[in-house]
Order: structure tokens, then C-alpha cells, then sequence
């Protein structure tokens, strides 16, 4: 164990285990906050509190966790308030002035506008759509919130307001309707020691009260509709995926920058000189189809009306230019395929080209980008940069560096399997001990593979009518329980009513309709994957260190992980080890066998999949 005589004041404040609030100042100044009282601390205690006494650091958001790797502190844990604020009421809005209002029962119109802050990848889902106002709330509906209003919540938030400035020497962050002030939400918590520990003690009390709403450890598994709080392990694993988070933002993709220019010159041509030289290349890459078009007939490629011309003009009628309706003519039309071909080329030209390479690759051949544990809407993660939709041509360059491999990890067949956890049907778990659980499923329904995979996925997204119709409804007879919980969701969210996942994020719904029965269906898998992948990584960052290993990309279902070359065996091992704990412990009580396609490769394109 480390010395820590030289830190007395640090061990008397903490324990192994305490619930610690913690709060750093931009200059790099932190406050530690427990039940035992609070200090003003160095990054150093930080690091050595984290190491020798491993408290559950309670942040207020990523911000956090941010500042502290650039200081060269990573974290073990957390309890993360934005995140698990919006485990409880849905959203991405979760700055501290909303989530104190929202925690107390207070109307959420009532925090002042200018505590807001915005997502960096702009607004939900909902709110872009107009479903929610500038407050979070749902047009027409009252406050959200995970206490109900009242007495009992303003004694809290008074109380509360007392003692997080006893001490401080300066007006109490709880103004005196209630809500945080906003002189502290816009940056005045680190105007001095005083007000530095009364934040970082206000954080740890909501970290507590938002502790309050969780579920009963041992509560049977959820069902779409139940009310109630998240689950414990549901709260931590998302509050952690924020320090992974920081991490990533930081780490960065590895990818070789010979290697990508050498392959945008292939696609979309050599670097341009200028604008000259640009326009002059896109035109080349146009000629490319137009020379397969008929004698005399030109088009915009870029308007869907004049492509529509163009196809008619070439004996090809159809309704509209969407990619999965043209493939269907690849084969038999030279001017089809190369259309096809050059759409391709065009959005990497648009979007992941020289001017995004410049951008956002650094020196020292690393992709960064901004992530987020939860995109507002059903919770996967999410990153910017193009760092979750770069075109698979582009990962012949993400390279691992010299002496080092990635570890590639793919969760198969993850939403089924998901379905099979959260709804509790026997016989479609029994499917799962299947390495291709399509196989006993397409058995069971007494159709061929491709068919019993369309009517699975027909079965998640509400599919009525057509081939992905009628294999669905034969699911109906052999996988009840399945369609149930589906079914249920789907008419609930067509109500407008809110929707729970498994593991008790609340999923927003809002006006009815079929659209939204169809997305609600849906969402509640994304949504319990999500957390499913979450709760993995985060075992994996946790258990990997050892290896010097590093997550560097989390995609959907897939981890890449970045090893010393001769640890990879022992990595791609330990992965599949944090699988199946992270299984036990997500639904300890589920008989579904999940695996993953793991496999150590020095270039990401080389991985299967």
C-alpha cells in the first residue's frame, strides 16, 4: 500500500466505499466531499485516494472526468449525476440546475434558461421532432421528476441548501424558491475553497437521493410499463461508461495517416491544390457514371429528381433513388452500379475526406472525437468525428501501433438474445445455447434460416405486412412471451405512454400513433443492449488494465481494444471472461447464453464481420 502518512487529513475524510462528492476547478484545484466532512485537494490526492482507499467518486457529470485525464487521473468508478438522471427521466438535458429541479420535484420550467446546456451532438430525437420543450418536458405534460412535489421535497431541498454552504462563507448554491442559483450553474462554484466544497458536498447528497430511487437489489427482472427506480448495477455501469467515455475522447483511434491518404486518393482522387482543382475532381468522379448514361441525356447527380430523369431516360422507372431500391438493378445496369459506386465515393468526399482528415486526426496519428454513454433517446453511445459511421473502406487505415494488436470484439446475434433475457421466454432462451440461435429458432417455426432471421427481426420492429409479416406471426405461436413483452410496448407507446427498459431507463413517447408503437417495440431492446454493452465494457476497462490494454473504439455492439501484441491472447481471453460475468450480473436469473466473435488483428478491416 502507498504511504499516505502525508495525507492525513485525506484518510480521516474517507473511507473504502463512501459515496465522495468531487468537483475540480478548470485550474485544476479538486474539493472531496464525504459524510466525515471535506478538503480543498490536489489531483495527487485524487490519484492516491482512488488507488489506496477507492471510494464511489460522485461527479456531475463527464466534465469531470474530462479535466482529470488531462491531468493524468483516471478514475476507478463513479457515480455519474447526469447520467443517472437521465436513466430516471429520459433525455439527454441533465445539467446540474435541471437535474436538482427535476430530483426535487420542482417544475421544470422554473430553472432559469441560462443554467441549460446543451447536447455537443444538438438535440434528441424527441426534441428535434418538437415533442419536447426547451425544459424537457413533454408538450402538454407536467414535471417529470423522481420526487413528487410538495413539502417533502422543498424541506429536502432547503435542508439540503443549509448545509452544503454551512462553512462556506458565501450564499448557499439552493436559492431560496428552491432551485440551484444560477451565479453557481454558470461557473461560481469554483470561485473559492468554500464554495468548492459546498458543490462537491451538494453533488454527493443528490448522489444519494438519486440512490433513494433505485430499484431493491434482487427485484425481479422489469417489464416494459413497470414504474419504479433503475437498477443499482444498471446506475453504476452507466455512470462509469462516462469516465470510459473521457477516456476515449482523450486516447483517441489509431490510424495511420499514409494509410488513409493513400486510400482517399483511390476513392475520391489526389489531395485538391485548391478549389479549382476540387471542382475539377468531383466533375471526374461524375463522368464516371454519366458516360453510362444515354446518348445526350445529362443529370445533377446530386438531385434525386434529375438522378430519377436520368434513370428514366435509361429505361429504369422507379418511385424514388433509395440505395436498396436501385441494388436490385446493379446487376443488369452498367448506370445503376456505377451510381451505386459513386455514392459511395461521394459521401466519403463530403464527409470523411482530406478536410475531415485534417480535422480531427491528430500528429500523433490518433482519431478523436467527443463521446457520450447515452444519446438521449433509447442510451447507446455515441461519438462524433465520424468515429460511429466511418465508411468500412476507411478501416484498412486504423492500424495498431508498432508492438501493439487490437482485440476485436463483436456481441453476436445481440438483440434476440436481449429479447430472449428481458422477456423471460423460456423457449426462445432455449435457442440461444445455440452458437447460431437462427438454427433451433427457423426448427421451431419450421421455415429455412434466412427466413426465421427475417421474421426475428420482423418480430423487434413490427413488421405486419410482406415476407417479414407472415414469418412474424408464425413467431406469435412459438415464442408467446416474446411477442408479449413486444406487443405490450407497442401498444403502450402508441398510447403515448413512457416505456421502461430492463434495466429502467426511461424511453419517452409522446403524441401515439403507429410510429411510435413501432419505435417503442424497438427501443426497449436497443435500449437493454445498450446497457448489456455498457456493463461489459466497463468490466472489460476495469479488468484490462493489468494487460496495459485500452479500449480505443466502442461501436454499437463491438469493442476494439488496443494491447501490447504480446498480451492479445490473454486479452481476447479476459473478454470473453467479462462477458460472461457481465451476463450473470445483468440478468443474473436468465438461462440466455450470450457470446462474442473475438478475434486479435492488426488492422480492424481484418477482423470477421
Amino acid at each position: 500500500m502507498a504511504d499516505v502518512s502525508g495525507y492525513g487529513d485525506l484518510v480521516t475524510v474517507m473511507r473504502r466505499g463512501d459515496l465522495a462528492g468531487l468537483v475540480l476547478a478548470p485550474d485544476g484545484t479538486a474539493a472531496i466531499a464525504t459524510a466525515r466532512g471535506g478538503l480543498v485537494a490536489s489531483t495527487a490526492d485524487i490519484a492516491l485516494a482512488d488507488a489506496e482507499i477507492r471510494p464511489r467518486w460522485v461527479t456531475w457529470s463527464q466534465e469531470t472526468a474530462r479535466l482529470l485525464v488531462e491531468h493524468g487521473v483516471r478514475l476507478s468508478t463513479c457515480w455519474d449525476i447526469a447520467a443517472v438522471h437521465r436513466l430516471c427521466h429520459g433525455g439527454f438535458r441533465a445539467d446540474p440546475g435541471y437535474a436538482w429541479a427535476l430530483l426535487c420535484g420542482l417544475p421544470a420550467d422554473g430553472v432559469p434558461p441560462a443554467a441549460a446546456q446543451p447536447s455537443a451532438d444538438g438535440p434528441d430525437l424527441f426534441e428535434s421532432a418538437g415533442l419536447y420543450d426547451t425544459a424537457g418536458l413533454r408538450r402538454g405534460a407536467g414535471p417529470r421528476h423522481g420526487a413528487e412535489p410538495g413539502d417533502t421535497g422543498r424541506a429536502w431541498t432547503l435542508a439540503t441548501a443549509q448545509s452544503s454552504a454551512a462553512g462556506s462563507g458565501e450564499a448557499g448554491p439552493v436559492g431560496p424558491d428552491g432551485y440551484l442559483r444560477t451565479d453557481w450553474t454558470r461557473g461560481g462554484w469554483a470561485d473559492s475553497p468554500g464554495t468548492l466544497i459546498a458543490w462537491a458536498r451538494l453533488a454527493r447528497q443528490v448522489a444519494e437521493r438519486q440512490q433513494d430511487a433505485l430499484a431493491p437489489a434482487g427485484s425481479p427482472p422489469r417489464g416494459p410499463t413497470d414504474g419504479g427506480g433503475i437498477t443499482p448495477g444498471t446506475a453504476r455501469s452507466e455512470s462509469t461508461a462516462e469516465l470510459l467515455c473521457a477516456e476515449l475522447a482523450t486516447d483517441g483511434l489509431p490510424m495511420d495517416r499514409a494509410a488513409v491518404e493513400s486510400l482517399l486518393a483511390e476513392i475520391i482522387g489526389t489531395r485538391p491544390r485548391g478549389a479549382a482543382d476540387a471542382t475539377v475532381s468531383r466533375a471526374a468522379r461524375d463522368a464516371m457514371v454519366l458516360r453510362h448514361a444515354p446518348p445526350g441525356v445529362t443529370a445533377d447527380l446530386r438531385s434525386p429528381a434529375q438522378v430519377r430523369s436520368l434513370l428514366a431516360a435509361a429505361g429504369i422507372d422507379v418511385p424514388d433513388t433509395r440505395a436498396w431500391r436501385l441494388a436490385e438493378f446493379a446487376k443488369e445496369s452498367a448506370l445503376v452500379a456505377a451510381l451505386l459506386d459513386w455514392r459511395k465515393a461521394e459521401r466519403i468526399a463530403t464527409t470523411y475526406g482530406y478536410a475531415w482528415l485534417d480535422e480531427h486526426l491528430g500528429p500523433d496519428g490518433r482519431l478523436r472525437g467527443t463521446w457520450t454513454g447515452c444519446d438521449g433517446a433509447a442510451g447507446r453511445m455515441t461519438a462524433s468525428s465520424g468515429l460511429h459511421n466511418m465508411p468500412t473502406a476507411l478501416r484498412k487505415a486504423v492500424l495498431a501501433e508498432p508492438g501493439y494488436l487490437f482485440v476485436r470484439a463483436d456481441l453476436g446475434q445481440i438483440e434476440p438474445r436481449v429479447l430472449a433475457a428481458v422477456s423471460c421466454d423460456a423457449a426462445l432462451a432455449s435457442a440461444t445455447a445455440a452458437d447460431d440461435m437462427y438454427l433451433p429458432v427457423a426448427e421451431q417455426l419450421g421455415v429455412d434460416r434466412p427466413t426465421a432471421k427475417v421474421a426475428m427481426i420482423a418480430a423487434m420492429y413490427g413488421q405486419t405486412s410482406g415476407h417479414g409479416g407472415a414469418a412474424g406471426r408464425r413467431m406469435r405461436t412459438a415464442y408467446p412471451v416474446a411477442m408479449g413483452y413486444l406487443d405490450t410496448a407497442g401498444r403502450a407507446a402508441g398510447a403515448g405512454h413512457d416505456l421502461r427498459t430492463y434495466g429502467g431507463r426511461l424511453i419517452r413517447m409522446s403524441g401515439g400513433g403507429a410510429g411510435r408503437s413501432l419505435y417503442g417495440r424497438n427501443a426497449l431492446i436497443q435500449g437493454a443492449a445498450a446497457e448489456l454493452f455498457k456493463m461489459w465494457a466497463v468490466t472489460v476497462r476495469a479488468r484490462a488494465s493489468v494487460l496495459d490494454a485500452r479500449i480505443v473504439l466502442c461501436l454499437h455492439d463491438e469493442l476494439l481494444v488496443h494491447v501490447p501484441e504480446e498480451h492479445a491472447a490473454r486479452a481476447a481471453d479476459l473478454i470473453s471472461d467479462c462477458l460472461a460475468e457481465t451476463a450473470s450480473r445483468w440478468a443474473p436469473d436468465s438461462r440466455v447464453r450470450f457470446l462474442a466473435d473475438i478475434s486479435a488483428v492488426r488492422c480492424w478491416s481484418d477482423a470477421k464481420g
